[in-house]
């Protein structure tokens, strides 16, 4: 038996060609164009056959008769019993022209040919957009009965269903398929489309939850989805049933799943949080469109959802489907497959295995230079307080990753050291002695570095000062609360504002700030620590509002608690769960690659949520690690020593793991 299938290379194409050569004795005949010959051999060892069982048709489905030399059309005549028409544009994102000439103009061209050969069968793939957004139940004999059609992509897969209904000689049947998905037994997928859209926001969800924690989602309309396995076997099916001509077929899931259940499922699959609570979106439905309209035109809002929507990777229309309006009874596709064992999976049963197959292979962040070496190659890089712990391990790792990497601290023999470390190793490290507390010295700085450097692509402010005393023990040490603040906000804006001129200037630039999980969970005898560097969160907030068009990026990082030299005098910590200076680096990596205004864990996030909602549960929390754990001999005047941690602070200590104590 011979074929003719359009659409043969894409998705759903492919896998039906592979279904049609499973018959025996059966010859393909696909269309392709002229510029698709070079990867014919890759579909060749997809099939395992070759070019004698499924032959080449060289054409253009904008073209007459697609573009077929006479030739061909004379070879073929007469020889095709089912004319499979696939080809068109699925994408919500092409032009309306665009999408004109590929699925109406490109079918009458089809059907032509069809005609012109003298196919027995005529077999369109539709969708399920030919309804439009009609409201309530589409059966399959319904088709003018479609409403809402003002979407470029739903009028075009109406129209083009029009042309074979009314002008195609050749018997015809139409399959309706719903939202295709990748295959359910491996995941396969080809690009990102329906609810694939949604991942990459499961993604960022889960990266900043906890999976236990319940989160407020949306709710919405029934979106109907279905396998592309389904799809092959029912089409191949029907289509060689008899007597099932001028039918039409919904390739359908009789029990579709509404927004918020299909989100949760595949949450689940991701192993990130659930939507506890969903907003059903059509309680927006009352505003009237026009106003809607108005308010997405305003500059704030039009740039806020353009952000958004383009840091999700969703198209611009999407949200218009969330309240889908639309269900499809699908009887006579039961009926025709009834007793083959053909029928819809549950979602469940295979949503891990599309999940897994758009991580590993869909993901767009898959497809960005996400290395280290990509961003700062060539680029001039300054880490304060380079010398020891954090700043040491990453100018380590900056310097290896071709920046020109330079550094400042105090204490100019560390530096001479950690200089010297650098070159054992192959590596150039630019090094300065510089008190950022001092006004003088930070200003000296930022001259040599503009006049020798042009200034710095990515200013990372981790050079610090922690004092560990509870309140009660400072009523006279007021110099600490001063001291601790002329390093960690002074010094650290001071070098800042005196380097963004010039990244305004190249229109580029990034300030990282290392801040501490103790400004999310209001640490208690921290308060002076916590105090400064929350002081240069909050300008970091206000400088970023301000750059947000210069094309300055500022990040934070609530670092957790991490083993450096800052922390060594306090002996408890030596009995505590900490981050190494290497680990810290490797969010320091994190944010120049992914330039996020937030870096924190989950645990700090759960703290600065426990303080907004629930503040007194927040602070007896606290108050509890703040009594349970004592001040330093330093601050207490009281010689310390390591004693063996009791039980509650061990389970304490583990629980609350990187918080300060």
């Amino acid at each position: 038996m011979n074929y003719f299938v359009t659409g043969a290379t894409g998705f759903i194409g492919k896998r039906l060609v592979a279904k049609l050569l499973s018959r025996p004795d059966s010859v393909v005949y696909f269309l392709t164009r002229s510029l698709e010959l070079p990867r014919l051999q890759e579909l060749y060892e997809y099939w395992g056959c070759d070019d004698k069982r499924v032959v080449a048709i060289v054409g253009d489905l904008r073209q007459a008769d697609l573009g077929v030399s006479k030739a061909d059309i004379r070879k073929l005549k007469g020889k095709v019993k089912h004319f499979f028409h696939l080809a068109a544009v699925y994408d919500l994102k092409a032009s309306a022209e665009e999408q004109q000439l590929a699925n109406v103009d490109g079918t009458r061209n089809t059907v032509r040919l069809a005609e012109a050969i003298g196919a027995k069968h005529f077999h369109l793939v539709s969708s399920i957009a030919a309804a439009g957004l009609y409201e309530g139940l589409f059966r399959e004999d319904m088709f003018d009965e479609a409403e809402n059609l003002d979407n470029p992509y739903f009028r075009t897969k109406h129209d083009s269903e029009a042309i074979v209904r009314k002008e195609c000689t050749v018997p015809w049947r139409v399959f309706r398929p719903a939202i295709v998905v990748g295959d359910s037994r491996s995941g396969e997928m080809d690009k990102i489309d329906g609810p694939y859209y949604f991942f990459k926001l499961i993604q960022k969800i889960r990266k900043s939850f906890p999976s236990w924690m319940p989160t407020v989602g949306i709710e919405g309309g029934r979106i109907n989805v279905v396998p592309v396995d389904f799809v092959v076997a029912a089409m191949d099916h029907i289509a060689h049933l008899e007597n099932e001509d001028g039918h039409c077929f919904h390739l359908t899931d009789p029990t579709p799943m509404r927004v918020g259940d299909l989100l949760n499922t595949f949450a689940r699959a991701a192993h990130a949080p659930e939507m506890a609570m969903r907003i059903n979106a059509a309680l927006l439905g009352f505003i009237p469109r026009s106003v809607r309209k108005a308010m997405f035109a305003l500059t704030p809002v039009r740039r806020i959802r353009n952000a958004v929507m383009k840091d999700l990777g969703l198209p611009d229309d999407i949200l218009d489907f969330i309240n889908y309006p639309t269900r499809f009874d699908c009887r006579e596709t039961q009926r025709a497959l009834k007793g083959t064992g053909i029928v819809v999976p549950p979602l469940d049963s295979y949503a891990w295995r599309l999940w897994d197959y758009w991580e590993r292979h869909l993901d767009p962040d898959l497809f960005i230079d996400r290395t280290l070496r990509g961003k700062v190659e060539g680029k001039v890089v300054l880490v304060t307080g380079g010398s020891s712990g954090i700043g040491r391990a990453t100018i380590r790792k900056l310097a290896e990753a071709g920046a020109i990497a330079i550094t400042i601290a105090r204490d100019p023999k560390t530096l001479d050291e950690t200089r010297a470390e650098f070159e054992a190793a192959g590596l150039r490290l630019i090094t300065r002695a510089v008190d950022i507390a001092d006004p003088q010295q930070c200003a000296d700085l930022v001259k040599q570095l503009t006049d020798e450097h042009g200034g710095v692509d990515i200013l990372v402010n981790n050079a610090g000062r922690s004092i560990r005393r509870g309140i009660e023990n400072s009523f006279d040490r007021f110099h600490d609360f001063e001291r601790t603040m002329e390093v960690n906000y002074f010094g650290a804006l001071r070098l800042t504002m005196g380097l963004l001129p010039g990244m305004i200037a190249k229109r580029k630039g990034q300030v990282i700030n290392i801040s501490s999980i103790g400004v999310l969970t209001n640490a208690p005898r921290f308060s002076a620590y916590v105090a400064s560097k929350a002081a240069m969160d909050a300008w970091a907030r206000c400088a970023a509002s301000e750059f947000a068009d210069r094309g300055i990026e500022f990040t934070t990082i609530n670092m957790p608690l991490v083993r450096t030299p800052m922390i060594a005098p306090t002996k408890i910590y030596e009995q505590v769960p900490t981050l190494s200076p290497e680990d810290a680096a490797d969010l320091v990596v994190e944010a120049i690659i992914h330039k996020p205004v937030r870096i924190a864990t989950r645990l700090g996030i759960f703290g600065a949520l426990l303080h907004s909602l629930t503040p007194k549960v927040a602070q007896i929390v606290m108050n509890t690690s703040f009594r349970m754990f004592a001040d330093s001999s330093a601050a207490s005047h009281q010689l310390e020593k390591a004693a063996p941690q009791t039980a509650d602070q061990i389970a304490f200590s583990q629980m609350m793991r990187g918080i300060h104590f």
